[in-house]
């Protein structure tokens, strides 16, 4: 039996989060009961599954981590894990200690897909200027969930970059650790001030803990755990997706430019009544 770290990846949408839930699908869930179907573990209590992060409903994660301890050492621990769920992917593992968490990262890195839909002229340099706002200590009662409002709680936000992507603008950050709902908050309230409907300097009163003030959850579909860093490399990779999981990822293609597709047909005449007439017969 040893300990091993593992990196993991699910796509959140058909998940009601990382957190084992009775009646419910979860993403811990699901990898316990397919510990034993695969012969990792004889049970859930003997694996001892730890994560880094608990991801909320909708989110999704490209590099979360997680302990657990088996008999089965790399590359056979990474086929066996990869065929528990379709929408569960295990990339890298290596060997740990018996009292490793994985909770105790350098840092994380959280990505969120931040469209712009209508367009805002400058949105880019906007929210350049809101991410050097939150670079830096952050009083996170306005950002976190369940917070004491009476009692400030710093957050450190290594970084917080902005780029254009396609039609919209990637938001990436790092920290050591984000409380509950951080990034989406920051979100909401980085729209806010992109937007015109709240001042720069109100903002900041509220990242310095002066002016504390409730922002709301942004989506949580365009959020990705992208990574957990640890400092150290990962010394098993997994050969690839199995085909179960390439026919996943195929059909999920396929379907996302379908729903795209039958979109732009069901609103182009709502949208351009015009089309509509330039199409009917005489």
């Amino acid at each position: 039996m040893a300990r091993w770290l593992v990196r993991v990846g699910y796509d959140g949408r058909d998940f009601q989060g990382w957190a084992r839930q009775p009646g419910v699908r979860s993403v811990e869930g699901e990898i316990e009961r397919g510990l034993v179907r695969q012969g990792i573990a004889a049970s859930a209590e003997v694996a001892r599954l730890r994560v880094a992060s608990r991801t909320d409903r909708g989110v999704s994660a490209r590099g979360n981590a997680l302990a657990l301890t088996s008999s089965l050492h790399g590359p056979p621990l990474l086929r066996a894990l990869n065929g528990i769920a379709p929408d569960i992917f295990f990339t890298a593992a290596r060997e740990v200690g018996t009292g490793f968490s994985p909770r105790r990262a350098l840092r994380r890195w959280y990505r969120y897909f931040e469209t712009q839909t209508p367009p805002v002229p400058g949105a880019l340099g906007r929210w350049r200027r809101v991410a050097s706002q939150f670079e830096g200590r952050v009083d996170v009662r306005s950002f976190g969930r369940r917070m004491d409002p009476g009692k400030p709680v710093w957050r450190d936000v290594e970084r917080f970059h902005v780029t254009e992507h396609g039609g919209g603008l990637l938001l990436d950050l790092w920290a050591p650790s984000f409380v509950w709902g951080m990034v989406r908050k920051m979100v909401t309230a980085g729209r806010a001030v992109v937007h015109e409907e709240l001042p720069i300097d109100r903002l900041r009163a509220a990242i310095e803990g002066r002016a504390p003030r409730g922002f709301a959850l942004a989506e949580p579909e365009p959020l990705v755990l992208w990574s957990v860093d640890y400092g150290e490399n990962w010394t098993n990779a997994a050969p690839g997706p199995t085909r179960t999981q390439r026919r996943r990822w195929q059909k999920e293609l396929s379907r996302a430019r379908t729903r795209t597709d039958l979109q732009e047909l069901v609103w182009a005449d709502f949208l351009d009544p015009q089309s509509d007439r330039r199409r009917r017969p005489d």
